[in-house]
């Protein structure tokens, strides 16, 4: 089985992990999820990363207390091959890490560069990222956790193939810094990159999570199943 954690700090953490669930039945996959919110959590069990959306700064101010971000950043330096997931304040981290740490991607970041949250808005994005189609339909909702937690119901989409346009949802949303780019673009919004690849870091401004469709989930699956191989 593998192992995929999720940093628990802020943010859309329990829609990843609805989501990262899904796509293991989509892809008839086994998938144990581990909540990371303490340093000695992250260690070499976890196969693969999720760094939610959320609010960059909150996130580093409510890690201090267990040293999250620490420990994720020291997991990410010593197991370079392993897929990380950023999503929105995720790609943030991505890209500007704790102070005297070289980004884990080349792209520079403007946070909140949308605007402000009455200017959140979805639409289509262009996705070149190779992804595996689900090879099953699935339905998977989680039930509320011992916090009263529960994600956030999703609209019925249709799971889309591996190329085409994805559901964009932008919530105060960074932007890369369109000159900044020296990895991959894999999304784009219009003529604007909003997702790019670096190794096995994938940084994305929007939140796949708050969508039905499970491709890059199931990218981080794939990757986490080849890195085993």
């Amino acid at each position: 089985m593998m192992r995929v954690g999720i940093a628990m700090l802020q943010g859309a953490r329990h829609e990843h992990y609805e989501a990262i669930k899904h796509a293991s039945m989509e892809m008839q996959q086994e998938v144990e999820v581990v909540e990371l919110r303490k340093a000695e959590q992250v260690d070499s069990s976890i196969d693969g990363l999720i760094l939610p959306g959320g609010e960059s700064t909150t996130m580093r101010i409510a890690s201090l207390s267990e040293s999250l971000l620490e420990g994720l950043f020291d997991w990410m330096m010593k197991y370079p091959d392993r897929p990380v997931l950023g999503t929105c304040a995720g790609a943030i981290l991505l890209a500007q890490p704790t102070q005297g740490r070289e980004s884990f991607i080349d792209v520079d970041v403007a946070r909140n560069a949308w605007g402000r949250q009455k200017f959140s808005f979805e639409a289509g994005v262009d996705v070149t990222l190779e992804t595996p189609n689900k090879s099953a339909n699935a339905e998977f909702e989680l039930a509320r956790d011992k916090f009263n937690h529960k994600p956030l119901p999703m609209t019925k989409q249709v799971v889309k193939s591996t190329s085409g346009e994805f559901p964009g949802v932008f919530i105060r949303a960074p932007r890369f810094i369109q000159n900044s780019i020296k990895c991959q673009p894999v999304a784009h919004l219009s003529q604007e990159i909003v997702g790019v690849l670096q190794g096995e870091k994938l940084a994305l401004t929007f939140h796949p999570e708050l969508t039905s469709d499970r491709r890059f989930h199931r990218w981080l699956i794939s990757r986490i199943m080849d890195s085993k191989q």
